[in-house]
């Protein structure tokens, strides 16, 4: 790919990123200005409506949205390296349900406890993915195998998770804009720790980008090429597992960004994940952050969930994929 030609696209997608964390923080039912922001950062305002609203809404809640991007997007690119698979990702192969199950039994058993949550999405979309990932192997571990064993895993798990809301309904309320996902109520105490992690988490990625293209190129080759195949490939999972996780456990189940952001990216940059990986975290934290300033202001001053917005967005896409690749035409994996 042109060198010149890349970089101009990371020019622009750093630029959208920040136009998009600066329209984030400016509008939404209530708009600021420039100078009401300007004043809070300098100090000049410590006190006013304008001050409390950037502080306690606005700014937690777009570094929120832009730890969910790269998260979702980067685990995405992850598991459909690993899996082979074009149309993996941590919602269509069921990883947001297992760290959504796993998040509800820590809300149940640690209700005053909100550091558990992280700890327990992680566990629940590593032992989710896993899972997909032992089904897969037992068969022909073929895309749609794949695919399948994803759909079953997180048909099991909604089920779960149904279950539990008829029992306890007392957190029946707590689920259900957790299930939708939203970025709504964030505060910086509860985005700081998972946000480390996908932090942490994207960087070490960027050091197995070069193993992650080897993957691609199939087992055998991988091998000769001295690539420790399952070391690497539980280590990617471990990955994309925090990243997943993470985000679920303070964001809930928002669909479709680790599906929609990757192939966006691919037609861009093609299948290297040394260029894959920061592009598709920039294009996502853009896109999440995008998609819940539009909730906000679309109905304002009445508010649409962010996981609403991506479903809209990302459902006609994966209907898209599916028809392409039913036509015969090959989806870049």
């Amino acid at each position: 790919m042109n060198k010149k030609r890349s970089f101009f696209i990371i020019m622009l997608l750093i630029l959208l990123l920040f136009v998009s964390v600066c329209s984030g923080i400016l509008f939404g039912s209530v708009n600021l200005s420039f100078s009401d922001i300007w004043a809070v950062l300098t100090a000049k305002d410590t006190s006013s409506t304008a001050c409390v609203l950037l502080k306690t809404v606005r700014i937690p809640r777009v570094f929120g949205g832009l730890f969910a991007g790269v998260g979702l997007a980067c685990a995405g690119v992850i598991l459909q390296g690993v899996m082979n698979n074009s149309l993996a990702s941590p919602n269509t192969i069921g990883v947001n349900s297992g760290s959504g199950f796993a998040v509800m039994l820590a809300m149940i058993f640690f209700p005053a406890n909100s550091a558990a949550l992280p700890v327990f999405a992680f566990l629940g979309a590593l032992l989710t993915t896993l899972a997909i990932f032992l089904l897969a192997s037992l068969s022909d571990s073929s895309r749609t195998t794949i695919i399948l064993a994803g759909i079953t895993v997180s048909t099991f798990l909604n089920a779960a998770i149904n279950t539990v809301k008829l029992l306890d309904t007392d957190i029946t309320i707590n689920l259900t804009s957790f299930l939708i996902g939203t970025l709504s109520g964030l505060t910086a105490q509860r985005i700081l720790f998972p946000g480390i992690c996908i932090i942490g988490a994207f960087f070490l990625s960027l050091m197995l980008a070069v193993p992650l293209n080897l993957l691609g190129l199939g087992d055998d080759i991988a091998h000769s090429l001295g690539l420790r195949v399952s070391l690497t490939r539980f280590l990617l999972l471990v990955l994309s597992s925090v990243l997943a996780g993470c985000v679920v456990s303070y964001a809930g189940l928002l669909s479709f960004i680790g599906l929609v952001v990757p192939h966006i990216c691919r037609r861009l940059f093609g299948n290297d994940a040394r260029f894959l990986l920061p592009c598709s975290a920039l294009l996502g934290a853009s896109f999440v952050i995008l998609c819940d300033l539009f909730g906000r202001v679309l109905f304002a001053p009445f508010e649409l969930p962010a996981g609403i917005i991506m479903a809209f967005i990302g459902g006609p896409f994966f209907l898209y994929l599916l028809l392409k690749k039913k036509g015969g035409r090959r989806v870049h994996a």
